[in-house]
This record gives C-alpha cells, structure tokens and sequence, in this order.
C-alpha cells in the first residue's frame, strides 16, 4: 500500500453514503474536493472534525470545494451521525476497506499496548483535475476546516 502525496492522481472509487446512493470520486471532476478520514462516527475527535467542516461548509463552498467523509462504518451509522449532527456533506461507508486502503490511511495503530488496524486520521485535498494537492496528516480535529482555509489564504 502505497503512501499517497502530493501530485499524486487521487485514487478513483465507487461506494455508497449515508444514503445509499453511489458516489464516485470522478463525478466530482471539475471540482476541488476535501476527502477527510476518519476513525469513527460519534466519537470525540471525529465528532469535533465533521462538526468544524459543518461550521465552516459555507466558507468551503465558496472557495469551491465539496467536502466528503469516510469511514469504514456502515450506512445505517453514518446516517445516524449525519442526523444527530446536522452534517451537510457526503460520508462514504467504506465497510470492505477498499478506499482507506486505497488511500494508504489503513494502518496499525496500538492502544494501550495492543495493536490493531484502523484508519489514520488524514485530509487530502484533491484539485479539479483529480491531482492531490495537500496532505494533512496531522489533523486539528477542533479546527480541521481552519487548516484547510489556512492552506488556501
């Protein structure tokens, strides 16, 4: 699993969001895309980063950007995020893992001195021609949409 970076072309994929609808990262050509991962829906630090893009969504939109999130949780789950918080953009159900791999973000982490597999917590910002741009990997999650714009200015 390759270790994507900037001036790398984005990794093409096909999964469902919170709907159930079918999302392609090629649909989104033409336009600047904020694909943030992330660990786990309603958690502390995933909370406060989807609550920042949400905060913001209107800046992003302006500066023109689409802003969509993955995680390997479910539809059902990322629905229910989606709706107890009021989050205005795409969350992609990553269950098979296939984007987080595709994307180099599905590492081993440890805890409390086990370790296991999971998603690192990393932003990529795609250009309009697919081409990354930014990576951000250490995430502010309180002001994850901050560091965007800070990057943009």
């Amino acid at each position: 699993m390759a270790i994507l970076k900037e001036g790398d072309k984005a990794p093409d994929f096909t999964a469902n969001n919170q709907n159930g609808e079918t999302i392609s990262l090629s649909n989104y050509l033409g336009k600047n895309v904020i694909l943030y991962f992330y660990p786990k829906d309603d958690t502390p630090g995933c909370t406060a980063e989807a609550c920042s893009f949400r905060d913001n969504y209107q800046s992003l939109l302006s500066q023109g950007f689409e802003v969509i999130g993955v995680s390997t949780d479910d539809e059902k789950s990322h629905k229910k995020f989606e709706s107890k918080y009021n989050l205005p953009f795409a969350l992609i159900a990553d269950h098979d893992k296939t984007v987080v791999e595709a994307y180099g973000v599905w590492v081993e982490k440890s805890m409390y001195g086990k370790t296991y597999m999971g998603t690192a917590r990393t932003t990529f910002l795609i250009g309009p021609d697919g081409i990354i741009k930014n990576v951000i990997s250490k995430v502010d999650t309180k002001n994850s949409s901050q560091q965007i714009l800070d990057l943009l200015s």
